[in-house]
C-alpha cells in the first residue's frame, strides 16, 4: 500500500447514507471497505459505485466485508480483515443503524427496545472500539471516526422514545471519544441527518406524525447532498474537527419539531 492511501471503513454500506457516503469516499480518491451483514447488497453498491462500465480504478479502490454490528466477534474479525489488507484505518464512518417500530412508550415491545439499543448504541461503540485500538496503536497514529447521529439526538419525534434514547446515547459516545481521542490524534465528530431521501424515510412524504397530533408530509433531500457533507468532514487534517453537523431539507420541521 502507498504511503499516501487513505483507508475508510463505512459500516452499514450496502444500501441508502452508507452507500451514498461509501460511493462519495471512493470518488474522492479513498480506498473504502464497505461492511455490512447483506454481502450481496454490498456487491451491488461497489457495482453501482463503479458504473456500467465497471470503471476497474474505482473497483480496485473497493472492498466488500461483512459484519453485524450486534455481533462482537464479527467486528473482530472485520477489523483483522481491514488490518491484514491494508495494515491500518484512517477514516471511519460509524453509519450502521434500524428505525424500530413507532409507538408510543406504553406500546414498545422489549424486543425492538432491546434490538435498538444492541443496534444503534451498543454495535456503535463496539465498532468505535476497535477503531480506536486500530488508529492508537498504527504508525502514524491517529485518525477520524464521523459516527451517524440523528436530529433525534436532540429533538424527538413523537412515538420515537426507542430510537431517540439510543441516538442520545450516540451524542453522549462522540462526545466522550472526542476527549478520549485528543491525545492519540484521533478526532471524534457526529453528522444528525434529517429526511434524506432513503427507503426508511419513504413514508414522510405521504405524511409523518407531528408533536402537535397532526399527519404532514414533509419534504426530503437527494443522499449526495449528505455524501458530500462526510466528505467535508473526512477530508480535514486530524488536527481539525467538525465537532457536530446538522443537515437537512430547509423546509423540514426540526426546531421544536414544529
Amino acid at each position: 500500500m502507498a504511503s499516501n492511501e487513505r483507508i475508510a471503513l463505512v459500516t452499514g454500506a450496502s444500501r441508502g447514507i452508507g452507500a451514498a457516503c461509501a460511493t462519495a469516499l471512493l470518488a474522492d480518491g479513498w480506498n473504502v471497505v464497505f461492511a455490512a451483514r447483506d454481502r450481496g447488497g454490498l456487491e451491488q453498491a461497489i457495482a453501482a459505485a463503479a458504473g456500467p462500465a465497471g470503471e476497474v480504478a474505482v473497483r480496485d479502490r473497493a472492498v466488500a466485508m461483512t459484519v453485524d454490528v450486534c455481533d462482537r466477534a464479527s467486528i473482530d474479525a472485520l477489523f483483522g480483515g481491514i488490518a491484514a489488507r491494508f495494515g491500518r484505518l484512517d477514516l471511519l464512518f460509524n453509519n450502521a443503524g434500524l428505525f424500530p417500530p413507532s409507538k408510543p412508550i406504553d406500546e414498545v415491545a422489549p424486543e425492538d427496545w432491546e434490538a435498538a439499543v444492541r443496534t444503534n448504541l451498543s454495535g456503535m461503540f463496539f465498532v468505535m472500539q476497535q477503531a480506536f485500538r486500530m488508529m492508537k496503536a498504527q504508525r502514524p497514529q491517529g485518525g477520524r471516526i464521523i459516527n451517524n447521529g440523528s436530529l433525534a439526538a436532540f429533538a424527538p419525534r413523537p412515538a420515537s422514545i426507542a430510537y431517540t434514547a439510543t441516538k442520545h446515547g450516540v451524542l453522549g459516545l462522540t462526545r466522550a471519544a472526542s476527549l478520549d481521542g485528543r491525545s492519540c490524534g484521533i478526532a471524534v465528530g457526529q453528522i444528525d441527518i434529517g429526511n434524506a431521501a432513503t427507503a426508511m424515510t419513504a413514508h414522510v412524504e405521504q405524511g409523518a406524525l407531528q408533536a402537535d397530533g397532526s399527519m404532514r408530509p414533509e419534504v426530503r433531500m437527494d443522499l449526495q447532498h449528505v455524501a458530500s457533507a462526510v466528505v467535508t468532514m473526512a477530508r480535514l487534517p486530524n488536527e481539525a474537527s467538525i465537532q457536530s453537523l446538522t443537515i437537512l431539507p430547509t423546509t423540514m420541521p426540526f426546531i421544536g419539531r414544529g
